[in-house]
């Protein structure tokens, strides 16, 4: 994709509800506010912090793939993975909350064909990813989050 295409293809957000804000009205409000975000559906992921030890929590644009939830650690292209997905890369075991049910989740990085497979999905829900995925050298990470039960992947 070239830069003119790039940036034809790109489309603003809306940044009135961002980060620590978007969170804490997602939270008390159950995802009614949050849920939708710029039309698209978003979770909340809380990882471990690696440094600290101390949950972190972030607001996410997700795609479903059956049970599982899709999301995408792109940064908006920078050529640094966001801190959510190195945390989440340290420990795996993750919670997750969709409206207002959270769930124990157990996160695994998709690779080859199962990543691209993915990358469409999710680029079909926000378009944008391919956009940032030209502004970046590093492959954009594509990460499964399979609810577990205690602790196990719930599909057994």
């Amino acid at each position: 994709m070239t830069t003119n295409q790039s940036r034809a293809s790109y489309s603003p957000t809306d940044t009135s509800l961002l980060n620590g804000e978007h969170v804490e009205r997602y939270r008390a409000t159950g995802g009614v506010v949050g849920h939708i975000w710029n039309g698209v559906t978003c979770l909340l992921l809380t990882t471990v912090g690696r440094k600290s030890g101390q949950p972190r929590e972030t607001p996410l644009i997700y795609a479903r793939d059956g049970d599982d939830y899709i999301v995408i650690a792109s940064k908006g292209g920078a050529p640094q993975a966001p801190n959510w997905f190195v945390n989440l890369k340290a420990e795996p075991q993750v919670t997750v909350q969709v409206l207002a049910e959270r769930f124990p989740a157990r996160a695994h990085i998709a690779k080859g064909d199962e990543r691209d497979r993915l990358w469409r999905l999710a680029a079909e829900a926000w378009p944008n990813y391919n956009v940032y995925a030209g502004r970046t050298e590093r492959e954009i990470p594509v990460v499964v989050l399979r609810r577990t039960v205690n602790g196990e992947n719930s599909e057994g």
